[in-house]
């Protein structure tokens, strides 16, 4: 990610006039589409007729307005050639990539007569994008220009392209494409000129991952998520946990199931089952419930339409991560003094530290109960328990360690806070994704994968959390060393650099001496670029899987996760194909 992310994420234009303008109308577009092409079964390569008729129905069917019919065609087409695209193996395939996807004013890469030469110095995506793509097996340009691809084509060496460009360059392009029948997937970029415009980029990562076993493009990961928070409604939690019944039954006995006593029996307070009440309360709070997701997306993506375990006992293993996770979530809000969680008072500010410690004791022995009910073999069963300790013992010593530096803070350097990072969020991801493997039968190198990946989606993801709180209304949070932080610490290596104090003579962070003002632009953008540097290297684990439908189903993850809406500089370059846009 380009050093000037941070500043340009803030002033980033939103997507031109012709292009659908919010990410879920985008995705809703792509969705109706697929379903459209899966239906129609259009044969590419598509002549310009054929494509304005297919786009015209698709735009019908939708209600959406003709203004995006050159971004639905786009779309159109690809969906067309995906199946194409995806039986040309990687080694066959050119991934051509427009040069203002790098970070004009301190990219160092030079131009030759094709293109840039990128020196994978990380400042934006293309180091990314190149690296893995070259991982892959692609060959990758950064370039514009039909000739150029033309050639390769000729040479025999270059099957299929994928791509992303911006439209009016997609326009002039299409003709020399459908004459010379080339397989293709072109990702538009949401503004055309060159200046602050951005790509929907987990899009053009699945591009670049799409091969012929992976049939993840169809599967769709919304319903998948539905699904799981169906999970978590009061009905289908009580018929799990604390040995409360399912709703359905009596007025009383529902009632008692989920001590819904507001008033006293008999001028007497019922307390029977108010820690479980307390429980499935928590439990059914909102979330985004990523882990359980991931759980049931690992299990799914391996087997297919295969099931090697009931839907009960997926939803067992699944609600059994939530149950882990809701757990420490209790234990830390305690452990940190938060008394807000879900624009809510947190448990213990509610009910009081030993009832919250009470509950959260409960979900986790209620997780590992659930584990032992699934049914299947026992060394299926010691599988599951293992990970599950073993992840709640790594998360435990990474708690320890934050718990041990708030009593006596000093100046943590960033690796010792990715360190924290490492222990303390990782495991969550990596025991929902091993859970999930296990019941679908994998072998050890995928949980090998899934455990370098989960590393990197962990630390990924609490460095996004720590960016999130920047722009929170506790903001002031960051700067009196509450907690270990990425950007706490990289402001204080940035402050040591200029000859500041990173510590207070009474110990305390600086806190010391920190104002908001350290958090400069350069810390925030140093952030991104950490962020951005472990998503790539769990995108960079997927290399190892030998399963397509997992390794496109990770990958599509990522983008959800993060929702991958990556912000691009101006390149202006001469001869870049298009003047820069000036309007603002």
């Amino acid at each position: 990610m380009s050093d000037n992310r941070a500043a340009t994420a803030r002033s980033m234009r939103p997507p031109q006039d012709n292009v659908p303008q919010s990410k879920q109308a985008r995705d809703t577009l792509l969705d109706a589409i697929r379903a459209y092409v899966e239906r129609e079964g259009p044969v590419p390569p598509l002549t310009m007729e054929e494509l304005r008729v297919h786009t015209n129905a698709v735009l019908d069917e939708t209600g959406m307005d003709r203004r995006y019919f050159d971004f639905a065609a786009v779309l159109v087409n690809n969906e067309a050639w995906r199946e194409t695209v995806a039986a040309i193996p990687y080694e066959k395939r050119l991934l051509l990539l427009p040069k203002c996807l790098r970070s004009a004013k301190e990219c160092p890469a030079q131009f030759d007569e094709i293109g840039l030469l990128c020196e994978h110095c990380g400042r934006c995506v293309i180091d990314d994008l190149k690296t893995q793509a070259e991982q892959l097996g692609y060959a990758v340009l950064i370039a514009e220009g039909s000739p150029v691809v033309m050639s390769l084509i000729e040479t025999g060496r270059i099957e299929g392209v994928v791509g992303a460009s911006c439209l009016s360059v997609l326009e002039k392009v299409f003709p020399y494409m459908e004459a010379g029948a080339v397989p293709g997937m072109a990702i538009p970029l949401l503004r055309d000129g060159c200046a602050h415009t951005s790509v929907d980029l987990d899009w053009l990562w699945e591009a670049i991952y799409q091969t012929a076993e992976d049939r993840t493009g169809r599967f769709d990961l919304d319903a998948l998520h539905r699904k799981v928070d169906r999970w978590f409604s009061p009905d289908a939690l009580a018929s799990l946990l604390c040995g409360v019944p399912a709703l359905g039954g009596d007025r009383a006995s529902n009632d008692s199931a989920l001590g819904a006593r507001s008033e006293p029996s008999r001028g007497r307070l019922d307390y029977t089952g108010r820690t479980e009440q307390v429980a499935l309360e928590w439990m059914a709070k909102a979330g985004k419930r990523w882990r359980p997701f991931l759980a049931a997306c690992t299990y799914e993506a391996f087997c297919g339409e295969t099931a090697r375990v009931s839907d009960e006992d997926l939803q067992r293993v699944a609600v059994a991560v939530e149950c882990f996770h809701k757990a420490s979530l209790i234990h830390d809000d305690i452990e940190d003094g938060d008394v807000t969680r879900y624009d809510a008072q947190t448990l213990h500010a509610e009910h009081g530290v030993p009832i919250a410690l009470n509950v959260g004791d409960l979900l986790l022995g209620e997780g590992y109960r659930l584990l032992t009910e699934v049914k299947g073999p026992e060394t299926q069963k010691v599988k599951l328990l293992s990970v599950a300790a073993q992840g709640h013992r790594s998360l435990c010593l990474g708690q320890g360690r934050e718990l041990a530096w708030m009593r006596t803070p000093g100046a943590l350097a960033v690796q010792e806070v990715l360190d924290i990072f490492r222990m303390k969020t990782a495991p969550a991801f990596e025991v929902a994704l091993r859970l999930g493997a296990i019941l679908a039968g994998c072998d050890e190198q995928v949980h090998e994968a899934l455990r370098r990946y989960s590393e990197s989606l962990g630390i990924a993801y609490q460095i996004r959390d720590d960016l999130d709180d920047l722009r929170a209304p506790r903001r002031e949070e960051l700067f009196d060393g509450a907690r270990p932080s990425i950007l706490l610490a990289l402001a204080q290596e940035k402050a040591a650099e200029a000859g500041g104090e990173r510590r207070e003579a009474g110990g305390r962070l600086p806190a010391c001496g920190l104002q908001p003002a350290a958090f400069s632009p350069d810390v925030e953008a140093a952030a991104w670029r950490l962020l951005e540097a472990y998503k790539s290297q769990a995108i960079g684990s997927l290399i190892a899987l030998k399963n397509a439908s997992l390794k496109g189903l990770l990958r599509r993850v990522i983008g959800k996760i993060f929702n991958d809406f990556d912000v691009m500089g101006c390149c202006n370059d001469p001869g870049a194909g298009h003047a820069p846009d000036r309007r603002q």
